[in-house]
């Protein structure tokens, strides 16, 4: 093999071990513009888009024991790889093909299992680590300032009347 060859695929290869997950898209039509903005986006989630011949992906995806993906890697493919969760990069990659009608999902993998486009569409639905935290944050303290509210009700009754009353007594005087 052409040393050259084998340093690209070394490349690959560490990029992939390094990541949970890849996601192969289909670029076609997209200008230099549009892929310049789709990677910007994609780096504020944590995820990286390269681009590389379909050979060389296969034979790195092939050297790291991840299964074969060979009927996604046909014509223009980038992959996208990070080292944080699926889900924003997934969800990147969902709204810009929204906005611009460009790129497609076509495979993924994610911890070693095979994902087909319409699974990448759906956890790209899934909301944020941190979105699922403050939801049951919110879910957990709801009982306590519910109970608050209570009390001071209970001992100061008139604190939230007596302000509303006063301007209303004073117009009528």
């Amino acid at each position: 093999m052409n040393p050259d060859k084998k340093i690209i695929i070394d490349g690959l290869l560490d990029r992939v071990n390094a990541s949970p997950y890849v996601i192969v898209i289909d670029y076609t039509g997209m200008t230099v513009q549009q892929f310049t903005e789709l990677r910007n986006r994609l780096s504020d989630g944590g995820a990286k888009c390269l681009v590389a011949k379909n050979s060389y992906m296969k034979k790195a995806l092939a050297e790291a024991g991840l299964p074969d993906i060979a009927e996604g890697l046909v014509g223009q493919t980038a992959f996208v790889t990070g080292d944080s969760e699926v889900f924003a990069a997934a969800k990147a990659i969902k709204n810009f093909e929204k906005e611009f009608k460009k790129p497609e999902m076509k495979v993924g993998i994610l911890d070693g299992a095979v994902l087909s486009a319409d699974k990448l569409k759906d956890i790209a639905d899934i909301p944020s680590r941190e979105a699922i935290l403050s939801q049951l944050l919110g879910t957990i303290l709801e009982p306590a300032a519910s109970i608050a509210r209570v009390i001071k009700a209970k001992f100061n009754p008139d604190s939230d009347e007596s302000t509303e009353e006063a301007p209303a007594e004073a117009a009528a005087e």
